[in-house]
């Protein structure tokens, strides 16, 4: 029987405003439907549209979808009110409006009365306007234990004498400094209110949750709870299963891959953020063809680049001399559907925290190009695990086309050590994931059951 709001527990979900964000938060709502939780999933209009698709009537009937309107304004109209294809410049902006939204928010507690409100990053007040209605909040850390608490322990703790408990650290000079330019913890303010990540994990109400699983994390998702002070309670990897009818290019990819050798193709993605330069798509598409082994390759530009044609930017030939084992995507593949098939035996991946583990959920050995932001830490990490290995940069964090072939060349091989330590890791998630969600739910119900009573 589906799930109503009379006889459940209600909890209003606010994710950040880009997919990376919206997509795990989805994935827990549909998961806490199940267990007798009716949701209020809160976003922007252009934010629901994008995933009302996602969503099975079944789903539709214990998941409801909220609108949070943001200020508008002739440069951040509704339809940039997303981080998907927005410019560079407007972030700030969308910043900025999501901010100002907090009145609108305040209104939208006071005519549901959740019992509970599940929050993001970026989000500092929504805990406050919550208590304000004495509403608990929970922040939800969708990115991994292993970046985070890298963070916090580089910028609160180098002088505490107490050790990063692993080798993710040796990280170059060069890509410490990218990272903290990216990094959300301001390394010149020491309290938890002046900083925004400190202050989300401070103000979540008794734990916070984590979209990880301690067989990937396990020390990490430890070592973050020493360094907060605040029990980190992991949902389990979350990862997005399609279930729409294939489009008729899908399906011939698909038929394709089922043409091809078990593990003996890689699948070559970087999410929907983290675009490539003209000089880095071509050491790329040479180290493919060096390498001799099958590919699907999707290739995404930025929106004020999205003129461009795939093949102005491809080596000359290349696509010819490739033909039959490599096929070149615009834009958009059914990521689960690739990585879900046994022919599948590599993800080339800049190693964002959602593609490391849907790759890892489906057994599938990472090969990591990571660019920025947090990826070269979740990157060292697969590493570490065994489940994968590194394309190594020169001193300006440049690759080249010999040392893609090489590490491609190692790893699509039925016989590696990182394919079989992939594989077993994905067979532990999925003997794990029910009783990961579960204690997570049970973590939950306390909470709500408190304020209820």
């Amino acid at each position: 029987m589906a799930t109503t709001k009379e006889d459940s527990m209600r909890v209003l979900m606010l994710p950040w405003l880009g997919y990376g964000h919206i997509s795990p938060f989805l994935e827990l709502a549909k998961k806490l439907s199940s267990k007798n939780f009716f949701i209020y999933f809160c976003s922007t209009p252009i934010n629901l549209t994008s995933i009302e698709n996602k969503l099975s009537p079944t789903d539709l009937s214990c998941i409801q979808l909220v609108e949070l309107n943001l200020p508008s304004s002739p440069e951040l109209p509704p339809y940039c009110h997303t981080t998907n294809g927005l410019p560079s410049h407007l972030h700030p902006k969308l910043f900025q409006a999501f901010d100002e939204s907090k009145p609108e928010f305040s209104n939208i507690l006071e005519t549901l009365k959740p019992d509970l409100v599940i929050y993001d990053s970026h989000q500092t007040w929504v805990s406050e306007v919550s208590s304000s209605h004495h509403i608990p909040a929970i922040y939800f850390h969708t990115s991994s234990a292993t970046s985070k608490s890298f963070f916090y322990y580089a910028f609160k703790n180098r002088g505490s004498g107490l050790p990063f408990p692993s080798s993710v650290v040796s990280l170059r000079p060069v890509e410490i400094q990218k990272m903290i330019a990216a990094a959300p913890i301001d390394a010149g303010k020491t309290t938890e209110d002046d900083d925004p990540f400190l202050s989300c994990i401070a103000k979540s109400f008794g734990f916070m949750l984590i979209k990880s699983c301690n067989d990937i994390e396990e020390k990490y998702i430890n070592y973050m709870s020493i360094l907060t002070n605040k029990r980190v309670v992991p949902v389990g990897v979350l990862s997005y299963h399609e279930e729409c009818e294939e489009a008729e290019n899908d399906k011939e990819m698909m038929e394709w891959l089922d043409s091809k050798e078990k593990a003996s193709t890689v699948y070559v993605s970087f999410g929907s953020e983290t675009f490539l330069s003209e000089k880095e798509i071509e050491e790329l598409a040479f180290g493919l063809e060096i390498s001799n082994v099958n590919f699907i390759w999707v290739i995404r530009f930025p929106k004020e680049a999205e003129k461009i044609k795939i093949e102005e930017v491809l080596p000359e030939g290349f696509v010819n001399r490739v033909k039959g084992r490599g096929i070149i995507v615009d834009g958009w593949a059914p990521q689960d559907k690739i990585l879900g098939h046994s022919s599948t035996g590599g993800f080339v991946s800049h190693c964002g925290w959602s593609s490391v583990t849907e790759s890892l959920s489906h057994g599938v050995p990472i090969i990591g190009l990571p660019m920025n932001f947090d990826q070269p830490l979740n990157c060292r990490m697969v590493a570490e695990l065994g489940a994968g290995l590194e394309i190594e940069k020169d001193g300006k964090l440049e690759f080249g086309r010999t040392e893609v072939a090489r590490v491609i060349k190692e790893v699509v091989n039925g016989d590696s050590a990182v394919m079989k330590t992939a594989k077993e890791l994905s067979e532990n998630i999925k003997m794990n994931e029910a009783e990961v969600i579960s204690v997570a739910v049970e973590e939950i119900k306390k909470v709500c059951a408190k304020i209820q009573h």
